[in-house]
């Protein structure tokens, strides 16, 4: 058999591409919007927080519902800082009335980093809470006392 034949009928190990692990080829970037929905969201879920944002952004929230296509923003009351492995957020709530604030702040905190860091991979270094009102039970929200103007 010839050298050259030898070399034909030898199996072919396919050439490598690339090098190295595949996880490390290119950069992921997440835009702080994402990681303010997804801790608005978390925040949202806590037990005792009645809303996010101030006053103000809560009212513009319910003129916002009531667009056609406006629908509430996810990220009212939530600020992020995001870097390359680590973020930071300030997160603004109303609490309803009857509630152990620092308990509801722990709860928040708790639940907002471990979504955060599951759904992303960053590093939450801290979670900022502001807790701007109370809702007590006999008030109404902006949402019901803003009389519809269209029929």
């Amino acid at each position: 058999m010839s050298e050259s034949q030898q070399h034909a009928e030898a199996p072919r190990t396919p050439a490598k591409r690339g090098g190295g692990d595949p996880a490390t080829r290119g950069r992921t970037t997440i835009a702080d919007g994402v990681v303010e929905k997804i801790a608005g969201l978390a925040a949202r879920d806590v037990i005792g927080v009645h809303a996010m944002g101030s006053g103000f952004a809560r009212t513009l929230g319910a003129v916002r519902d009531r667009v056609p296509g406006g629908g509430r923003s996810a990220t009212q009351g939530v600020k992020a800082e995001v870097g390359e492995v680590q973020t930071a957020l300030d997160l603004e709530i109303v609490v309803d009335y009857g509630v152990a604030i620092a308990d509801v702040a722990r709860s928040v905190r708790e639940h907002v980093i471990s979504a955060v860091e599951r759904m992303t991979g960053l590093e939450v270094v801290e979670v900022n809470i502001a807790v701007s009102d109370v809702k007590l039970p006999d008030e109404a929200d902006e949402e019901e006392e803003a009389e519809p103007r269209l029929q």
